[in-house]
């Protein structure tokens, strides 16, 4: 047992002990830490927990991905075995449903084993669950570090918004750090470190460079994102990211809390809320391709998922529904590719990497409609 009764009274008394924390160690602490992490102590996804994420909307989404994996393991030679690994895999819904897809094609079913990166007990369970039926080899690791040499596919839905993000404010005197601190009321409250971070400025990109006083600029270390680009330059293969985020470095505050559905403060109730940022794809670009990857996009999620069929798959399920069934499936259709409130279609992203002899990844070069055959999904 935990020798502190939670995570606020941990991380105030590291604060007290060692001075304001950087937001990106308190974000690090309130998600990972061993015994009171939101990810190390729950089951956070769907209805009854805090947040959904696109393959617990509609079935649709993986299965169009198990035939995007299938699409891209045959432009890239068809070796086997090729490893098919998902970071941050959730309750397994997405991997079920992309395996349930790729049945009807046996080479390709045959040629995989699984690898699931996950640092979660809970959800390391509903894995197992999910997937007990799969009559594949299934590994679990806690980094993609510890995964085995070989060419492979790589999924990351919903995964880099949730890695520790850092923060700088600009001063009149340059970029400060910012951090959590303590207050005379003893609540939990945002500041910035005394020092200003030196020649920070040389290291901005051009938008940000202008930014006026007051002007917040997040980033993310670029070593996750380099390991997996790494690994497809090396041992080939393609990874496909989905997130939430922009397209171009600028400043703006993102960091935020999410819990029960709803927005609340980030510095509110540590360990018990979802803490995330958006992610900033011309950074992870720029990462993958200093690491000797391709890239490929990034696209907006709606469009990604209308190019691989989704409108022809959404139609094939209502043929066959009853009209409950039926406005549920163009309810998520909506949410999966709308741009409107609550639509995921424009706020989510899609970026391809891929070792450099891969020229096309489905859905992700312009002009292309229509990579896979959403008909070849089970029903």
């Amino acid at each position: 047992m935990s020798a502190y009764p939670s995570a606020a009274a941990e991380i105030r008394k590291l604060i007290r002990s060692a001075g304001p924390m950087p937001v990106s160690r308190y974000m690090e602490l309130c998600l990972t830490h061993p015994q009171f992490g939101y990810y190390m102590t729950r089951d956070p996804l769907g209805r009854e927990g805090d947040f959904t994420t696109a393959p617990e909307v509609s079935q649709m989404f993986g299965e169009l991905l198990g035939l995007w994996a299938a699409a891209v393991w045959k432009s890239m030679g068809m070796p086997e075995p090729v490893r098919l690994i998902e970071l941050g895999p959730g309750r397994g819904t997405m991997m079920a449903d992309m395996l349930r897809a790729i049945r009807v094609l046996p080479n390709f079913h045959e040629a995989v084993t699984i690898d699931l990166v996950e640092i979660n007990p809970a959800l390391v369970d509903r894995q197992r669950e999910a997937l007990g039926g799969a009559k594949l080899p299934i590994n679990w690791h806690d980094r993609i570090d510890g995964i085995g040499e070989g060419p492979a596919i790589v999924f990351a839905n919903e995964y880099f918004d949730a890695l520790p993000v850092h923060q700088v404010i600009r001063r009149q005197h340059g970029w400060h750090e910012r951090v959590v601190d303590i207050s005379e009321g003893g609540q939990l409250v945002f500041g910035a470190a005394p020092e200003p971070l030196k020649h920070f400025d040389l290291l901005l990109p051009p938008l940000v460079r202008a930014a006026p006083i007051g002007a917040i600029f997040e980033w993310r270390p670029t070593q996750e994102i380099m390991r997996i680009a790494r690994r497809l330059r090396d041992h080939g293969g393609a990874a496909l990211i989905i997130d939430y985020g922009h397209v171009r470095s600028d400043a703006g505050d993102t960091f935020q809390a999410i819990a029960r559905h709803s927005f609340t403060d980030p510095l509110r109730s540590p360990g018990q809320a979802d803490l995330t940022a958006h992610v900033d794809f011309q950074a992870l670009a720029l990462g993958a391709e200093d690491a000797g990857a391709r890239l490929h996009g990034p696209v907006e999620q709606g469009e990604f998922l209308r190019r691989l069929g989704i409108e022809t798959r959404a139609a094939t399920l209502m043929s066959k529904a009853n009209p409950q069934v039926a406005a549920d499936i163009q309810s998520a259709l909506k949410r999966l590719t709308g741009t409107g409130r609550g639509g995921m279609g424009a706020l989510f992203k899609v970026l391809g990497v891929s070792h450099p002899d891969l020229r096309i990844l489905p859905g992700l070069s312009d002009g292309q409609q229509d990579d896979v055959d959403a008909s070849e999904a089970n029903e």
